[in-house]
C-alpha cells in the first residue's frame, strides 16, 4: 500500500468517531423531544457508547495482535453499518441506547486498529508525522459532519442523520475489503492466553512512556469531549441557535482542529516531539482559563454569545491538534510487538474518562455553559502539567526508543 492510501484509510477509520458523535450531536435535542426523554438518557445515548468503544478495544487489540489488523476491521465496521441502520430505525429511546451501544462496540475495533497499523508500519518520530496527516483527514470529516448533522435534522429528521452513519460505515468497509492490505507482519500466537495477556498488560501499563503519552492524549480528548457532550445543550436549548447554525460552529472549531495538526507536523520538522506538546500546552492553557472568565464575566449580559465559547475553543483546539497526534503515537511507541493491546489500553483509558465526565456532565446541564467551561479548565489544567512535566521527563524520542519490546 503506498502512503497516501495508508493515510486515508486511517482518516476514515480515526474519522469514524467524529463522524459518529459529531454528526448525531445536532440531532440530540430533536431525538430527546420525540422519544419525551430527559437530559440524563440523552447524555447515555453518548457515553454508553464511549464505554463500550473503550472496553471493546480491550478484547478487539488482543486479537489483531492474534489474527491481524484486516479481519478485525472487516468484522468491526460491517457490525458498525448494521448498528448505524438499528439505530436509524429505533422505536424509543431504550432501543437508540442498545443501539448506540452496539456501535461503540464496532467502533473500538475501527480506532483500535488505525493506531495499531501505525506503529506496524512507522517508527515512532515518523509515526506521529503520520499520524498528523491521518488526524488532519480526520478534522476534514467532522469539518463536514456537524453541518451534514444539522442540515439533515432540519430539513428530514433526525432518523436520517443517524442513517448517514450507515452510509459512511459501508463506503470504508467497501474501501477496507478492496484495497487494505494486512499490516501485522508476525501475528503473535500468545496474544490471547490469558497468562502472556496479563502479564502483557501489566508491562503497559507500568511503563513510563505508555502512562505519560496516554495521560496527554487522554486529557485532551476529555477536553475536546466535554464540548462535545454539552454544546447542542449551549447553543441549542440555552442560546437558542438552529440546529444548522450549530453544525457550522462545529466546523468553525474542526478548522481550528485542522490548523493544530498543520501546525503539529511544522513544529515537528523544527524541534522535538517534547518541546511541540511543551508549546502548544501554552494554547491548551489559555483556552480552558478564557473560556472560564469569559463565561463568569458574561453571566446575565447581552454580549455574552457564541464567539464567548468558541474563541476559547479555538485556542484550545489548536492544542488539540498537537497533542493528540504525539499522544496517540507515543502510547504505542515502546511496543512495537504488543501494537494493538497498548492501542487498546490507550483508548479504554480514554474512554473510561469520557464515561464519567459524560456522567458529571449529565447532572449538571441545569447550567450548561458553567458545566462546559469547568470541565474544559479542568482538562486543560490537567495536559499543561503532563506537557510541561512527565513529557519532559519520559517523553523524548530517545526514552521512547528505548524502551524494551
Amino acid at each position: 500500500m503506498s502512503q497516501k492510501l495508508i493515510v486515508l484509510i486511517l482518516a476514515l477509520l480515526l474519522g469514524l468517531q467524529p463522524v459518529t458523535t459529531d454528526l448525531y450531536l445536532p440531532a440530540l435535542p430533536a431525538i430527546t423531544q420525540g422519544f419525551g426523554a430527559g437530559m440524563g438518557q440523552a447524555q447515555l445515548t453518548l457515553t454508553a457508547l464511549l464505554l463500550a468503544f473503550g472496553l471493546s478495544q480491550l478484547i478487539w487489540g488482543p486479537l489483531s495482535d492474534r489474527w491481524g489488523r484486516r479481519p478485525i476491521l472487516l468484522v468491526g465496521m460491517g457490525a458498525y453499518t448494521l448498528s448505524s441502520i438499528a439505530c436509524a430505525f429505533a422505536p424509543d429511546m431504550a432501543w437508540l441506547i442498545a443501539g448506540r451501544t452496539v456501535q461503540g462496540m464496532a467502533m473500538g475495533a475501527a480506532v483500535m486498529a488505525a493506531r495499531a497499523v501505525v506503529r506496524d508500519l512507522f517508527q515512532p518520530v515518523q509515526g506521529a508525522n503520520v499520524m498528523s496527516q491521518a488526524l488532519t483527514g480526520l478534522g476534514i470529516i467532522a469539518c463536514a459532519c456537524a453541518p451534514l448533522g444539522g442540515m439533515l435534522t432540519d430539513t428530514l429528521g433526525w432518523r436520517y442523520a443517524l442513517l448517514a452513519l450507515a452510509v459512511f460505515g459501508a463506503a470504508t468497509w467497501a474501501l477496507l475489503a478492496w484495497r487494505f492490505e494486512e499490516t501485522l507482519a508476525r501475528p503473535d500466537p500468545y496474544a490471547l492466553i490469558a497468562g502472556p495477556l496479563l502479564r502483557a498488560n501489566l508491562e503497559i501499563l507500568r511503563n513510563p512512556v505508555f502512562l505519560t503519552w496516554c495521560s496527554l492524549s487522554a486529557g485532551s480528548y476529555l477536553g475536546l469531549f466535554t464540548f462535545l457532550a454539552s454544546s447542542s445543550f449551549v447553543f441549542v436549548t440555552f442560546m437558542g441557535y438552529s440546529k444548522t447554525a450549530y453544525g457550522f460552529l462545529m466546523l468553525s472549531m474542526s478548522l481550528s482542529y485542522i490548523v493544530g495538526t498543520f501546525w503539529c507536523r511544522w513544529l515537528l520538522r523544527r524541534t522535538s516531539v517534547h518541546r511541540t506538546v511543551g508549546m502548544a500546552a501554552v494554547l491548551t492553557l489559555t483556552g480552558g482559563v478564557s473560556m472560564v472568565v469569559l463565561a463568569y464575566a458574561g453571566q446575565g449580559q447581552d454580549w455574552y454569545g457564541a464567539w464567548a465559547v468558541m474563541v476559547p475553543m479555538y485556542i484550545f483546539m489548536i492544542g488539540h491538534g498537537v497533542h493528540q497526534p504525539c499522544g496517540q503515537s507515543g502510547a504505542v511507541a515502546p511496543f512495537p510487538h504488543r501494537a494493538g493491546t497498548a492501542s487498546a489500553l490507550n483508548g479504554f483509558l480514554m474512554m473510561l474518562g469520557a464515561f464519567f465526565m459524560g456522567a458529571w456532565l449529565g447532572s449538571h446541564m441545569d447550567q450548561p455553559v458553567f458545566a462546559l467551561a469547568h470541565g474544559l479548565l479542568l482538562w486543560a489544567v490537567v495536559i499543561t502539567a503532563v506537557a510541561w512535566t512527565a513529557v519532559q521527563r519520559h517523553g523524548k524520542p530517545a526514552v521512547v526508543l528505548a524502551q524494551p519490546t
